[in-house]
């Protein structure tokens, strides 16, 4: 019998999520399951059933993704897997592409995901899109750098979570306003994720401690962390884990980075997907004790490229002509002349890629004189890669800490 790609029922979905348990090798608990019913609308999943059986499951939440220019529906893939039993069949092909069908039907021009394995999305026309680092700051070399500036007067509060929910919120919309990458938080995503702290969410360390810091009495920074003790021959050598931190001004994220820093019984902060254009680096005494490693982060596909390139802004310049190539959406497939907005055009091409290169450079992580110089664009005008390149500069890099 044929694998079938469908919408589970209400009663099959439980069992196709275990299909994640088994193909990710961890735990689900009920609670788990719960929260994704809740969070999850069952339209939303695709499952495969071989035999009546579910093999493979993806899925993908209801997201409004900050780009340049502002924020555009985005469609969230998640809980993708496939059974090791029936892996190298195709399955995952056939739930990609019919995912992507599904979600261009819904109007989402853009959808984007976290890559458990790098390797698997590009050949569905996905692109690196807003890498992060990951830092392992030694606190015993963090030290930071004469201050030019008058410091702001500092204050931090430890909120329990009901306070962090009406505090935390506005402190992120302010970054987020200014920031490519960022994912919107309803109270439904605040609750049931940023702030929530099951107990198999620790991992061996403490609670989830709700930090606000507050500069000449205004609300400036935050952090969400936990703490995982530990003692060598008597000494602490505990760590503190940083679930996400957000900083409104570069003073905020100096004192953000002192506070963590300096967290009783502890010799380490880790940070999985810190900001890439992070101030700190220019402000400790140290960098290296930072311990930086670049995480390829956010991976983004554009699901409908004509919707989406006339959704972001572009910068003053000449427009260009690019080609796009897409296979597994046969409908983004043509010519668009991109400048002040973006348009289809029978002109010839300046500039001949990828849907999943193009991908990469349309939240501004990179830009089409990378992409040539990586041999990912095929160049056909003079000058035509630093034009595009113009065109799509952004102050900052795009940043996205949201594992999903």
């Amino acid at each position: 019998m044929s694998v079938e790609i469908r919408v589970p029922s209400e009663e099959e979905r439980r069992a196709a999520i275990r299909v994640a348990e088994t193909a990710f090798a961890d735990t689900i608990e009920d609670a788990d399951v719960e929260r994704e019913e809740r969070m999850m609308p069952l339209e939303r999943v695709l499952v495969a059933f071989d035999d009546g059986r579910p093999v493979g499951l993806a899925a993908a939440y209801r997201f409004e993704l900050s780009i340049p220019g502002g924020p555009v529906p985005c469609a969230g893939v998640t809980w993708v897997a496939v059974l090791p039993t029936h892996r190298r069949r195709g399955i995952l092909r056939q739930l990609m592409a019919r995912q992507l069908n599904d979600v261009h039907e819904s109007g989402e021009p853009i959808a984007a995901l976290w890559a458990s394995e790098a390797a698997i999305y590009g050949r569905f026309g996905y692109g690196i899109s807003a890498p992060t680092l990951r830092i392992e700051s030694d606190s015993s070399r963090f030290s930071l750098r004469e201050d030019p500036w008058p410091p702001p007067e500092a204050s931090w509060t430890l909120l329990d979570g009901e306070e962090a929910f009406v505090r935390f919120p506005p402190i992120y919309e302010r970054v987020r306003s200014q920031r490519a990458g960022l994912l919107g938080r309803d109270e439904g995503w605040w609750r049931e994720y940023r702030l929530a702290d099951p107990e198999r969410w620790r991992h061996g360390a403490s609670r989830k401690s709700y930090a606000l810091l507050q500069l000449d009495g205004e609300d400036a920074a935050y952090a969400v962390y936990r703490v995982k003790s530990e003692w060598e021959r008597d000494l602490p050598v505990g760590e503190v884990r940083v679930t996400e931190a957000f900083a409104t001004t570069p003073a905020a994220e100096r004192e953000l980075w002192r506070y963590l820093s300096g967290v009783d019984l502890t010799v380490k902060v880790s940070y999985f997907s810190a900001d890439p254009a992070a101030s700190i680096f220019l402000m400790v005494r140290d960098p290296r004790g930072l311990r930086p490693i670049v995480h390829d982060g956010l991976w983004l596909r554009l699901v409908d490229v004509e919707a989406a390139l006339a959704a972001r802004t572009y910068r003053p310049g000449d427009p260009v002509v690019l080609e796009v190539r897409d296979d597994l959406c046969p409908w983004n497939a043509g010519r668009f002349r991109v400048g002040e907005g973006a348009e289809r055009t029978d002109a010839e091409p300046d500039l001949i890629l990828d849907v999943a290169d193009l991908a990469s450079v349309y939240l501004g992580a990179y830009d089409f004189v990378r992409l040539a110089r990586a041999r990912r664009v095929d160049v056909r005008t003079a000058s035509a890669a630093e034009r595009a390149s113009d065109l799509v500069r952004t102050p900052l890099p795009p940043w996205c800490p949201e594992i999903f």
